[in-house]
């Protein structure tokens, strides 16, 4: 999942020599089929644990290495400087202690020092070591002027370390690298700033340990809205129900089960939310009992007694306060317009997203939307036109029309 946008940019990717340098040809390949161009970077020591020739492949173009900084064959080229005009971003993946201390201390000694030094575009450092070089209170430091004069240095994931520890040091995944990638390139910061709290995903409500009741939402349309929402700059709370998809770099994850879970988390995060999106499938009922024991077969029927869940959007409107937005999500079969005007007042929401699940490529399990945003009467703004796409494509749109709010209203 790529922003449109991210189709042509162009990416200076730095590897310097942490051994979690074999993983960056996947790096390059996933920014190539984002769209990007990519010209790379190696440091002496990288050049030994990753194969020039491979990443050249990958990358269509040729691997830079330290002997071109100086040689009469390339030298003149000043590449330090026009790889550096060239790029969008330049992204340090891996990124070793010595290589954040060369930028943190402007070293100009090897060609990614001086790119590094050169380059006034977005970067992003992605730091790879053992947990206690990372832990250490200079690359601590290194960390922190750097994150200071405007540079991104991303926390390194936990988990296993190739040195036989355990601890904070491992480089992110491929798709959290992109993610915070995107985020630094996003042409739209419109959201900086703002905490925005999402709901996603089905509920599922157990008639016994093994057996519940639920919905075909996969939670990719409540996902692709955090991942917007987080490029744009905000500040992100995702309260999933179950789901398979991966939660957006950068973004805080809350997992819940049933609808009264979901309820309290969305309770929870509502009074420092700006902007509260509910794209949840909800569960509208829920068992009125339930069997600690796997309920056993029989030789008729089964009757479930239900009772009804609480209405999350409606609840949340009970308590919001003034200036914060409320938006909805309306999954119709039919009227859907007149039913999600309906839902705006019943619910009093600022605004609903409304789609009409029974068409091809608007449901439940694709990975595409058809929607339009209505608003509440009060704002005199009139419906959105259709928005239509991927489900990023679609977060977008739905944005914009956020956006139009907070500037029209």
């Amino acid at each position: 999942m790529h922003p449109k946008w991210a189709c042509n940019k162009k990416i200076l990717l730095g590897i310097s020599g942490g051994i979690a340098a074999y993983k960056t040809p996947e790096l390059v390949r996933a920014f190539v089929k984002s769209g990007c161009e990519v010209e790379v970077i190696l440091t002496e020591t990288a050049s030994r644990l990753v194969s020039p020739l491979v990443l050249s492949t990958l990358s269509k173009r040729r691997v830079w290495l330290d002997a071109d900084f100086t040689s009469d064959e390339n030298g003149w080229r000043i590449p330090h400087i026009s790889l550096s005009d060239w790029a969008d971003a330049l992204v340090v993946a891996p990124c070793t202690a010595n290589v954040l201390r060369m930028a943190a201390c402007g070293a100009s000694d090897t060609l990614l020092g001086t790119a590094m030094l050169a380059c006034a575009k977005p970067t992003v450092f992605f730091p790879a070591m053992n947990d206690r070089m990372w832990a250490n209170p200079a690359t601590r430091e290194n960390a922190r002027v750097l994150a200071l004069r405007g540079a991104i240095v991303v926390d390194p994931d936990s988990g296993d370390l190739a040195c036989g520890y355990e601890g904070k040091g491992r480089l992110p995944s491929t798709e959290a690298i992109l993610d915070e990638t995107w985020a630094a390139l996003c042409p739209l910061r419109d959201m900086a700033g703002k905490k925005v709290l999402i709901t996603a995903g089905p509920t599922h409500e157990y008639i016994d340990p093994v057996r519940f009741i639920s919905n075909p939402s996969t939670g990719k349309m409540g996902y692709a809205l955090a991942a917007e929402a987080r490029y744009r700059g905000a500040s992100v709370t995702l309260v999933s129900g179950p789901s398979a998809e991966r939660a957006p770099s950068g973004v805080k994850l809350v997992r819940t089960v049933t609808a009264l879970e979901m309820l309290d988390a969305c309770l929870s995060g509502l009074p420092e939310a700006a902007i509260v999106i509910k794209a949840a499938a909800v569960g509208d009922y829920r068992p009125a009992a339930y069997s600690p024991q796997k309920i056993k077969r029989g030789s008729g029927g089964l009757a479930l007694d239900l009772v009804q869940n609480p209405d999350i959007a409606l609840e949340l409107s009970r308590k919001k306060m003034p200036g914060q937005i409320l938006a909805g999500f309306a999954a119709e079969t039919e009227n859907v317009g007149e039913n999600a005007v309906e839902k705006i007042s019943d619910k009093n929401l600022d605004l609903i997203v409304a789609n009409d699940i029974s068409e091809d490529g608007a449901g439940f399990m694709s990975d595409t939307n058809r929607v339009r945003v209505y608003f509440a009467e009060k704002y005199g703004l009139a419906p959105s036109p259709l928005i239509s796409g991927t489900k990023l494509e679609t977060a977008a749109g739905i944005f914009d029309q956020i956006g139009r709010l907070r500037t029209e209203a």
